[in-house]
């Protein structure tokens, strides 16, 4: 069986402040396990994809700045009959925020969120919809906050310009400000629905930003076993299993809220540690076997 670890021509603004090539520490581990894995980039032209069994989705970073092509070349895959992990389906669904809404509409606690279409009109209606004088406007296709702004009424008149220029190349969406951020946002990681570790992303003073490339750190606390529990909830509705998941989300009141469900390219934190290494592998055997 020929599996491909599929990620992108690296550029260094996304992994600047990474400490492990994460990519390489998996290739290493997963081929001394007598895997026979080979990493490409997903819009190489020269890659003979018909050649794999499996490809693995792991860091395709610059996705969502081609998404119709990369879309059609996942759709390309599955028509070759290759495994993609994780599913075309849930990819496809997974790189437009507005599945958002669709895990709110099944009851699960997700922070608030609107959406404006691509030639639509930013206004302040924001701020009465959620009750705030603090909102965060972002591309529904994006990473690493890209175009994410925070609009405040004393500054709603310079922004909307800013914002109704995005507007006139994609779809945005709005958010309550969410203070609970300066403490961090958790991130739970899931390989094959079993929980296997977790990350705490936590911004630099005065920013919102968890990114490491915009200032933020990350540690590794000892989460509550409550939390993980919270978080793994937001698996059980998917389809389909997933080799990984990423949940990502803050705590308000001590519970956890939803702010990305990261099914598509997340950092797996993974850090070089052969345990979580060793989750990740009996994942994919599970799913491949």
């Amino acid at each position: 069986m020929k599996i491909a670890i599929v990620g992108y021509k690296k550029q260094e603004k996304f992994t600047q402040g990474v400490t492990n090539d994460e990519d390489a520490d998996l290739l290493k581990f997963l081929t001394g396990k007598g895997l026979d894995v080979v990493p490409v980039i997903w819009n190489d032209e020269n890659v003979d994809w018909a050649s794999f069994n499996v490809a693995i989705i792991k860091s395709p970073w610059d996705y969502h700045n081609h998404l119709p092509e990369f879309l059609n070349w996942l759709n390309q895959l599955k028509k070759l009959n290759i495994r993609v992990l994780n599913p075309v389906e849930i990819i496809r669904w997974n790189s437009h925020k507005k599945y958002l809404k669709d895990i709110a509409e099944n009851g699960l606690p997700v922070i608030a969120s609107a959406y404006i279409d691509k030639g639509s009109d930013f206004d302040g209606r924001f701020f009465d919809l959620f009750g705030t004088d603090r909102v965060v406007v972002k591309p529904c296709v994006s990473a690493g906050a890209h175009n994410t702004v925070v609009v405040t009424k004393d500054n709603l008149k310079e922004r909307t310009e800013e914002i109704r220029q995005f507007l006139t190349t994609e779809d945005y969406m709005v958010q309550p400000f969410t203070e609970e951020i300066k403490n961090g946002e958790w991130s739970f990681l899931f390989f094959n629905g079993q929980y296997s570790h977790c990350s705490l992303k936590t911004p630099k003073q005065d920013d919102f930003r968890v990114q490491h490339y915009h200032g933020g750190s990350i540690s590794y606390p000892t989460p509550d076993p409550i939390h993980i529990e919270q978080a793994g909830i937001f698996l059980k509705n998917l389809p389909q299993p997933t080799l990984y998941a990423r949940v990502d989300g803050v705590l308000i009141n001590n519970s956890f809220t939803l702010m990305e469900l990261e099914l598509i390219e997340p950092y797996l934190f993974l850090n070089g540690n052969i345990d979580l290494l060793e989750n990740y592998y009996r994942a994919l055997m599970d799913l491949i076997s």
